[in-house]
C-alpha cells in the first residue's frame, strides 16, 4: 500500500524558512515525478514546483528564487526548502507522486504552512 507522509511545516515570520520533506513507502518511486501543491483557504489548489525523474524542474512564478525542490531517490523523498516567506505563502501544503502515461497517482495529507508575525 502507497503512503506519502510530509513533515516539516508550522508557523514562521515572515522572511523566514522552513522545509518540508515527504517520504513515501510501499513502491519505488524513482520513475515518478514528484510535486508540491498548495491550497490556500477560498482557493484552488495550485502547482508550487516539481521535479522530474530526470532531474528537470518547474516552479510557480510566485516562488521563484525562494523556494527549491530536491529528492532523495533511495530514501523515496521530496523535499521543498522555502526561503524569505511571505504572508502569502500560508497553505497546505500536499505533496503528490505520480508517474506519466499511467494512472498512479498518490497524494499527501498535507501539513499547514502559516507565514505570520
Amino acid at each position: 500500500q502507497v503512503q506519502l507522509v510530509e513533515s516539516g511545516g508550522g508557523l514562521v515570520q515572515p522572511g523566514g524558512s522552513l522545509r518540508l520533506s515527504c517520504a513515501g513507502s510501499g513502491s519505488d518511486f524513482s520513475f515518478y515525478s514528484m510535486a508540491w501543491y498548495r491550497q490556500a483557504p477560498g482557493k484552488l489548489r495550485e502547482l508550487v514546483a516539481r521535479i522530474f525523474p530526470s532531474g528537470n524542474l518547474n516552479y510557480a512564478d510566485s516562488v521563484k528564487g525562494r523556494f527549491s525542490i530536491s529528492r532523495d531517490n533511495p530514501k523515496n523523498t521530496v523535499y521543498l526548502q522555502m526561503s524569505s516567506l511571505k504572508p502569502e505563502d500560508t497553505a497546505v501544503y500536499y505533496c503528490n507522486f505520480a508517474r506519466l502515461l499511467t494512472n498512479r497517482d498518490y497524494w499527501g495529507q498535507g501539513t499547514q504552512v502559516t507565514v505570520s508575525s
